[in-house]
């Protein structure tokens, strides 16, 4: 079994193709143990995780959760609500405390872009970037990423299209960093109050008009519309958003024949994409949920440096 060329996953931008290879087809494996009676294997017993989330997360913290328990890992729960952060404690001060009780690895989501790096300066325990900011979020793009290799056999020369906030998605990012080391053909579309300065520096098309971008797509994933920024008056309307940049079943038309639908959730049902279309025979996005775990075991695996059995 070879081995990933860091200790840490903090993003993509610089993760080699051979990195994200790996993680993709050592997730292949154990995508066969969730599917088993008994999910679970001995792999990761008696490493010890502590889960730090200083953000809400559903998916991604019951994943991590679940990828880790069914590795056989000791596990702990990090809430700011319950802790000494409610105090004043610096985040240098909570994670050197929590690692002076002798932890393996780190689950790290913040609201700040850089936390992860942050704290690899600051523990030796290896780090995991489970979303920092508007900056990345790596395992939901290789998860984003597996999916797609298990419908078409292949990432290179597929044409995808990240649709909605691109300025603040870290999803984006880290699909686009991933997807273009791996061959993959890529896309932006949002509106233009939505896109980064830099976004001519991303070497991929740019798209303000969505039926433009559709055409002769074959993977489509659509962003939540962050509504808290909403606020900041970036678009006039919910409704004049749905207008422009809803994913529609009119709107699938303009796709490839054996198009995708994918979107990373929570769903703004009737905002960034209708209920008939996350519900339609070539949506994955329940898909992605279950991939979600596979990926994270295998990343888990491979940044622990255990040897042993897979499975």
């Amino acid at each position: 079994m070879s081995q990933l060329s860091s200790r840490h996953l903090l993003g993509l931008e610089d993760t080699p193709e051979s990195d994200i290879t790996l993680i993709l087809n050592t997730a292949e494996t154990f995508s066969e143990v969730i599917e088993r009676t008994i999910k679970k294997v001995p792999t990761l017993r008696g490493i010890t995780i502590v889960n730090l989330f200083y953000e809400p997360s559903t998916r991604t913290r019951i994943s991590f959760e679940l990828a880790e328990k069914r590795l056989s890992a000791d596990i702990v729960n990090f809430s700011t609500s319950t802790s000494s952060v409610k105090k004043g404690e610096s985040l240098r001060d909570t994670v050197q405390n929590i690692e002076a009780m002798k932890i393996d690895m780190a689950v790290v989501r913040h609201s700040s872009p850089g936390a992860p790096y942050f704290l690899t300066n600051c523990m030796d325990a290896n780090i995991i970037n489970a979303g920092d900011g508007s900056h990345e979020h790596p395992t939901q793009a290789l998860l984003d990423m597996f999916t797609m290799r298990r419908k078409y056999g292949r990432l290179k020369g597929l044409r995808v299209l990240l649709v909605g906030d691109v300025k603040h998605s870290r999803v984006i990012r880290s699909n686009l960093w991933g997807l273009q080391t791996m061959g993959a053909d890529v896309a932006l579309c949002g509106p233009s109050t939505l896109l980064p300065r830099e976004v001519e520096q991303f070497g991929c098309d740019v798209y303000t008009n969505l039926d433009e971008a559709l055409e002769g797509v074959d993977v489509v994933n659509v962003m939540r519309i962050q509504l808290e920024r909403q606020q900041a008056g970036l678009f006039p309307s919910q409704r004049e958003y749905t207008n422009l940049f809803g994913l529609t079943k009119d709107r699938l038309k303009r796709l490839n024949k054996n198009f995708t639908i994918m979107h990373p959730g929570p769903i703004n049902r009737g905002v960034e994409i209708s209920s008939e279309v996350a519900d339609s025979e070539n949506s994955v996005i329940l898909e992605q949920v279950t991939n979600g775990q596979a990926v994270r075991m295998a990343v888990l695996y491979l940044l622990s440096g255990r040897k042993e059995e897979l499975a």
